[in-house]
């Protein structure tokens, strides 16, 4: 595969801007983090549907309130996921989000009983795939920039007697050493695979390679763990995290990358949106973010407590 110059100028200045908004994003303070991954949930929920209607054409006869109820009750994942930090007086973010999410929970089933015209059990489950592919993942996210974890207490002082809250301070190093670990693999995997690349990784993406796919993934780990190795907020933890996380991230978003290629071909499309020349959509960009979220948050709770 040629190494193309103009796409490889137009991905590059699509993804300077783009990483500018992010970086402000997830760095001004916890609020902006919050309405950055709301965004990008809202967005990728967005055209997962667009995506599971072309599929199935009986996906796009869902009723409104299941079409965008099922977002909202998503978005329950990262309400629930805040701390005490989000806070609008006394009303706390966390339980917002419980409560919430306990309605929706409740009032979905009812309205598919009362408004659809037919009970459709493959309906139910593209919705089903949505919330866990797409909300779950914003909302371990959510929980990941409040690292070391948000701890639960009780308050001491009398107005606070017998409430629990979730206290944490914002430091969102896991999530930003995340998303590094993506533009990095995505970065090394299209150069090597330009370079060197002659064996097709997968008839669902036949322009990745196996040499651009292992190359991605094993400068990502070096490139992660050199410098965690000079950047003070990195530093302060063990080098074998900085090996095992760009490993997990590389690995599971690789796969994510490969599942979100599946749902296009099957949709009959070849990006899930406009949002970005060059990258495609929300879930074009996002899409290896979504898997491996997941499986560094386990890894995290796991070892890094």
């Amino acid at each position: 595969m040629a190494l193309n110059i103009a796409t490889l100028k137009t991905r590059t200045i699509t993804a300077v801007i783009f990483a500018v908004i992010m970086i402000a994003g997830l760095l001004i303070s916890h609020w902006t983090f919050f309405l950055l991954f709301s965004v990008i949930h809202f967005g990728c929920w967005t055209e997962y549907q667009k995506l599971a209607a072309g599929i199935d054409a009986e996906y796009k006869e869902i009723s409104p309130f299941h079409r965008y109820g099922i977002m909202v009750a998503g978005w329950c994942f990262m309400l629930y996921f805040t701390t005490d930090a989000f806070r609008f007086g006394t009303l706390s973010v966390h339980a917002m989000g419980w409560w919430l999410g306990l309605l929706f929970a409740f009032l979905l089933p009812i309205t598919e009983l009362l408004f659809a015209n037919t009970i459709s059990l493959k309906n139910i489950g593209y919705s089903a795939l949505g919330i866990v592919y797409i909300s779950v993942s914003c909302g371990l996210m959510t929980d990941l920039m409040f690292f070391p974890r948000a701890i639960d207490e009780t308050g001491s002082a009398p107005e606070l007697a017998g409430a629990v809250r979730r206290t944490a301070a914002f430091q969102p190093v896991i999530p930003i050493a995340i998303i590094a670990c993506m533009w990095i693999n995505d970065t090394m995997a299209y150069l090597v695979g330009s370079l060197i690349g002659k064996n097709p990784l997968s008839p669902i993406s036949p322009k990745k390679t196996w040499e651009g796919t292992v190359g991605g993934i094993i400068l990502c780990v070096a490139t992660v763990a050199l410098c965690s190795r000079f950047i003070i907020f990195l530093s302060g933890s063990p080098l074998i995290h900085w090996i095992i996380i760009p490993l997990i991230a590389a690995v599971t978003g690789a796969l994510g990358d490969l599942f979100e290629s599946k749902l296009k071909r099957m949709a009959g499309v070849k990006d899930s949106g406009k949002l970005m020349p060059g990258h495609g959509g929300f879930l074009d960009r996002f899409d290896s973010l979504l898997v491996a979220v997941p499986f560094v948050w386990i890894y995290v709770q796991l070892f890094m407590k």
